[in-house]
């Protein structure tokens, strides 16, 4: 029997937790290294929204749409994920821009059903006003993204994998391969290092030659003081898009992605956070607890970067936003590319040699 593979992976956000878990579950000997808690820097900023909707071309389209089937596919196989499929209500486009978008969409195949003034308030009866059109998309839904990384990470240790404590200072080069890494505790060895670092990649990737275009834009997001139930579901409403987890917390950004922090960050919180009370009914005694600022990766067209670098063996990239959406996807064909070389078809467009001048 051929030795089990040693891979690393760096980075414990949700792409680095599915693919570790995946890899686990194949047989492949893991470690984990990450210099920040499980779930990572951009993770726990996440607005945590599983969808395949507005501003995909189609092939981006299938694959988001192929990792909301994934998440479901890891739900039974790691039952007590934090996983809810609430539903999605956006009137965040004029109203012709949101009918171009649900002709194209309902046309790929994507459940979007036009809803009225009345079906809103049926949905979301504690929103203060209703608009008279918007789309409902039901398949849509949200993991708790802390809790998911987690139970992923904690899965795979249980299944064999480790998972280390250190900062990676710099890929190891050994005859024009990656053969490990240098952390602040030392070198390590493996058959092959997954590079999963979020907006740390570029750095980690640098020491080895290898460039990632990737941009990190801020994104700020209010997290109110968990409070009784008053949204169902996801709202994307102009300029405010909001939902209630499950221990009761509303949180919202101007933006799913999050806004701008602007000069004054806590400002910028408590003002949006006035918004978000103003148009909930039954909100009297809803509290901001605290907002963060997120850096997501990504990459300088809008696109994930996954896959391994050309020209240098041993190292793969999975670089991205939409992370919350694609990590069952990406986690999946990660480990398959790895381990037995296959790359499935809806990763084509995605490979970091598209960026070669």
């Amino acid at each position: 029997m051929a030795a089990a593979k040693q891979v690393i992976v760096i980075g414990a956000g949700i792409i680095g937790a599915s693919i570790a878990w995946h890899l686990t579950k194949a047989g492949a000997q893991v470690t984990v290294i990450a210099d920040s808690a499980p779930g990572g820097v951009a993770t726990p900023n996440s607005f945590a929204w599983i969808n395949a909707s507005w501003g995909n071309p189609e092939p981006y389209f299938r694959l988001r749409i192929r990792a909301m089937a994934e998440w479901k596919r890891l739900a039974n196989d790691l039952p007590g994920l934090p996983l809810a499929w609430c539903g999605g209500l956006n009137w965040d486009l004029p109203a012709d821009r949101l009918e171009a978008y649900a002709a194209e969409h309902s046309s790929w195949g994507y459940g979007i059903e036009r809803v009225d003034r009345e079906q809103v308030a049926r949905i979301e009866p504690n929103l203060v006003e209703f608009p008279g059109f918007a789309l409902h998309v039901a398949e849509e839904g949200v993991a708790e993204p802390v809790a998911t990384a987690k139970a992923l990470l904690a899965d795979a240790e249980r299944q064999g994998a480790r998972v280390l404590s250190s900062t990676v200072t710099a890929l190891v080069q050994t005859d024009g391969r990656i053969a490990g890494v240098d952390t602040s505790h030392g070198l390590l060895a493996a058959d092959e290092v997954v590079i999963a670092a979020g907006v740390g990649s570029p750095d980690i990737a640098a020491t080895a030659g290898i460039s990632l275009p990737i941009e990190t834009p801020p994104g700020l997001i209010v997290h109110s003081r968990p409070y009784k139930k008053l949204l169902n579901g996801l709202v994307h409403a102009d300029k405010l898009h909001m939902r209630q987890t499950s221990e009761g917390r509303i949180i919202a950004g101007s933006d799913f992605a999050g806004g701008d922090p602007g000069d004054d960050p806590e400002a910028t919180a408590r003002d949006l956070f006035a918004v978000v009370k103003a148009a909930l009914r039954g909100a009297e005694g809803l509290e901001l607890d605290f907002h963060t600022i997120g850096y997501r990766p990504n990459p300088i067209d809008g696109f994930p970067i996954i896959g391994r670098a050309e020209g240098m063996d041993g190292v793969y990239v999975a670089v991205l936003h939409s992370g919350i959406t694609l990590a069952p996807a990406v986690g999946l064909f990660a480990t398959r590319e790895i381990l037995d070389g296959e790359r499935d078809p809806l990763l084509a467009p995605y490979g970091l040699s598209r960026f070669a001048q």
